[in-house]
């Protein structure tokens, strides 16, 4: 399925303006975080108000999240008043292939999340079998967009409603003469989704379910559609993470995947991950992900590091009385 070119542009147009349209920003509950009059005045001349890790880490596409899912959180420790964003560098290693993920992502007024990345996954030896060349490497650029609809993960204690945001993906791979031939139907699309994350602070457990409307074939490096399937499918992602201290963090995810390609046979992707955030400008993320059988090669296991820097900025430099 092919969209047009201006397809993208006028979604993350929309969205914008379902943003400012339906943007009516909650008023902060001060009492639930202890906050006096002092430290909202310190978030207003530079200091974000926002818990440690609250924001979550940048996952593999460059959206905020889990490691392999985004969750509805907004990413940057920038409050309502605030812009923040991060930067982040990824670095997958698996049995057979090796995939780097970069980029930045800006939280606008905790409302909307702006993100762009790359990612640039590495044959390797799989790469001369299939002569292409070893260590043939497919790159692609991913744009993002989510806003935050209605809930608020930290302020919102006493409902049990969840943060709820809806998000888009926008990928385009660089490499597509060779995605034809391995029978992807495009080399762009757009993946949607919707995502709800409930923090139970007391416990210190998040909980995040995300439905995905994709094509995608191994998040977009293989391409787009296939000989199998090719219209968007929806797919299920789930995470959950354990606060084991107020800057460390254990989670596990899970994501299903759509299995459009004969030659490229695709499962449910696993991880298990642990966040530190020693400061809030900076976090490191370690994931041990099954990443299921990825083009010719089966059970595709490994380690990968992230590490993300953040920042902040306020709306206005001096109070207000």
């Amino acid at each position: 399925m092919k969209l047009p070119s201006n397809s993208f542009a006028m979604r993350l147009s929309l969205a914008i303006a379902l943003a400012c349209a339906c943007g009516l920003v909650q008023a902060q509950d001060a009492s639930a975080l202890n906050v006096d009059e002092e430290s909202q005045s310190e978030a207003m001349i530079g200091t974000s108000g926002k818990l440690l890790l609250t924001g979550g880490v940048t996952q593999i596409e460059g959206s905020a999240g889990g490691g392999l899912t985004p969750w509805a959180v907004i990413g940057g420790y920038g409050t309502r008043d605030q812009i923040g964003g991060n930067a982040y560098y990824t670095n997958v290693s698996v049995d057979d292939y090796g995939l780097q993920s970069y980029g930045v992502l800006a939280g606008l007024f905790d409302r909307v999340e702006l993100s762009l990345s790359r990612q640039s996954f590495d044959t390797k030896q799989v790469g001369e079998a299939l002569g292409l060349g070893r260590g043939f490497t497919v790159r692609q650029d991913t744009y993002g967009v989510k806003v935050k609809l209605f809930g608020d993960v930290v302020l919102e204690q006493d409902s049990w409603l969840p943060q709820v945001s809806i998000g888009a993906q926008h990928k385009r791979n660089a490499e597509g003469a060779v995605l034809a031939a391995i029978g992807a139907r495009d080399d762009n699309g757009t993946d949607f989704y919707i995502s709800a994350t409930k923090l139970y602070l007391a416990q210190g457990l998040l909980l995040n379910g995300t439905v995905r409307f994709t094509q995608a074939n191994q998040f977009g490096i293989l391409g787009f559609g296939g000989d199998k399937h090719d219209g968007r499918k929806a797919q299920l992602e789930l995470s959950a993470a354990y606060l084991l201290s107020r800057n460390l963090v254990f989670g596990v995810e899970y994501r299903t995947k759509p299995d459009n390609l004969s030659i490229a046979t695709e499962d449910t992707a696993f991880a298990l991950f642990v966040a530190w955030a020693p400061l809030k400008k900076v976090s490191l993320t370690v994931d041990y992900a099954d990443l299921g059988p990825i083009l010719l090669r089966v059970h595709q296991r490994g380690l990968y590091p992230s590490l993300q820097f953040g920042f902040w900025s306020p709306l206005h430099a001096t109070t207000t009385p």
